[in-house]
């Protein structure tokens, strides 16, 4: 019986192997990111990053906190493809995506420092797509980050 409950919580990634993408460069990936919630990544050619309003990862989500500020960044591949290894290293705010539901419940404190891992896709036009999982892997949301408009 431990090993069925062990086995139960292996997290996310028991679910989800990536989307096999391996032929995204650097290059392609650096330039402005932007999600339906308002959210805005800029990722520089020089491996730095800015963050406007970036949701935590997987449970950190439920959490509700929202951070900016700066850090880096870089494109890493293994077996199940491509990833953006994105890391806020000076956190410049933080913002809530709701109140509590229950108003008895604790709050979360925010990390002072975070890492997120977006999975690397193309769209149906061969565009890159940045993603991460969020809340319970059972769910299989999906926080989709789209190419900023070019101005």
């Amino acid at each position: 019986m431990v090993l069925v409950a062990l086995t139960a919580c292996a997290g996310p990634y028991q679910y989800y192997g990536g989307p096999g993408v391996h032929d995204a460069t650097a290059a392609e990936v650096a330039g402005g990111w932007e999600n339906v919630e308002g959210t805005r990544v800029v990722l520089r050619e020089d491996g730095s990053a800015l963050l406007d309003k970036l949701d935590g990862h997987d449970f950190d989500f439920e959490d509700g906190w929202r951070l900016s500020g700066t850090g880096t960044w870089r494109l890493a591949d293994d077996d199940g493809g491509q990833a953006v290894r994105l890391a806020l290293t000076t956190r410049t705010r933080v913002e809530r995506r709701r109140p509590p539901a229950d108003a008895d419940s604790p709050v979360t404190a925010p990390p002072p420092r975070y890492s997120w891992s977006f999975y690397v896709d193309r769209d149906q036009h061969g565009g890159l797509v940045l993603f991460f999982m969020y809340g319970d892997p059972d769910a299989g949301n999906r926080y989709v980050m789209t190419r900023e408009p070019e101005a």
